[in-house]
């Protein structure tokens, strides 16, 4: 999981805003939380530190089977999906705003830049596969201008596999990282380290994805896992990149 923020016009660096020496930096480290997303209003989304820093589970490889190409995992946090394609005999390459996510990719033998997927990227128009998962469809808050972005980065024809919120959810907002001492009831914070997210259910993900120049593909739910709560369920959507319209001479 990472965050950046898409820039309003079209550049090939814009300022990325990084999660820095703060809660989240810490989990990935320790590899456990507690740690939450909180929006303005007090309400707390919880974050899987655990599951992130754990290998790739049945809803992960769920995923990943379907991946074709040389694979760029957007918001790689500590690396797992790209182990796991390393060990499937793909390639595969992270990118992630959080330095602590770079080091613990490297550290399990990975493959991972520290960069904003809004910057110049390796490989750009070349990836037959790109990641939003782990509710990565947030990152920068617009998944319009995220969808977009994605797009120039596969190939003609390339994949996009998004997860999605189980709900049919909409919501652009700001949030900060907080960690178990600044769990509900917690003391809020300078506004400064806020930074705009989004969530988004399959419905919504699909209005935006037609508009950003892809087709779906296929949509999959995973329900039930040991480790997760009795009922739990992660979505999923694998959307093709349209070609582009051929101009008539």
């Amino acid at each position: 999981m990472s965050t950046a923020v898409p820039p309003t016009t079209r550049t090939d660096r814009p300022h990325p805003v990084s999660w820095g020496a703060d809660p989240y930096a810490d989990a990935l480290r320790n590899g456990r939380g507690p740690l939450f997303l909180r929006r303005s209003d007090g309400w707390l989304l919880p974050l899987e530190v655990e599951r992130w820093c754990a290998r790739a589970d049945a809803a992960d490889l769920s995923a990943l089977r379907r991946c074709e190409g040389a694979v760029l995992d957007i918001g790689c946090g500590p690396g797992r999906l790209v182990a796991a394609l390393l060990a499937r005999g793909r390639r595969a390459l992270g990118i992630d705003v959080s330095a602590a996510a770079v080091a613990r990719t490297l550290a399990t033998g990975g493959a991972a830049v520290h960069r904003s997927v809004f910057d110049s990227l390796p490989g750009e128009g070349s990836w037959g596969t790109a990641l939003l998962l782990d509710g990565n469809i947030g990152i920068g808050g617009d998944p319009r201008a995220l969808l977009a972005r994605s797009a120039e980065l596969v190939d003609p024809g390339g994949l996009l596999i998004v997860e999605t919120t189980p709900a049919d959810v909409d919501e652009q907002v700001r949030v900060r990282v907080e960690g178990g001492q600044h769990a509900p009831g917690g003391a809020p914070r300078s506004p400064d380290d806020t930074f705009p997210w989004a969530r988004v259910g399959t419905p919504a993900l699909l209005r935006y994805a037609a508009q950003a120049g892809w087709a779906p593909a296929e949509q999959w739910t995973v329900t039930g896992q040991a480790d997760q709560l009795p009922g739990a369920e992660r979505c999923f959507v694998s959307l093709r990149r349209r070609a582009a319209p051929r101009s008539r001479g």
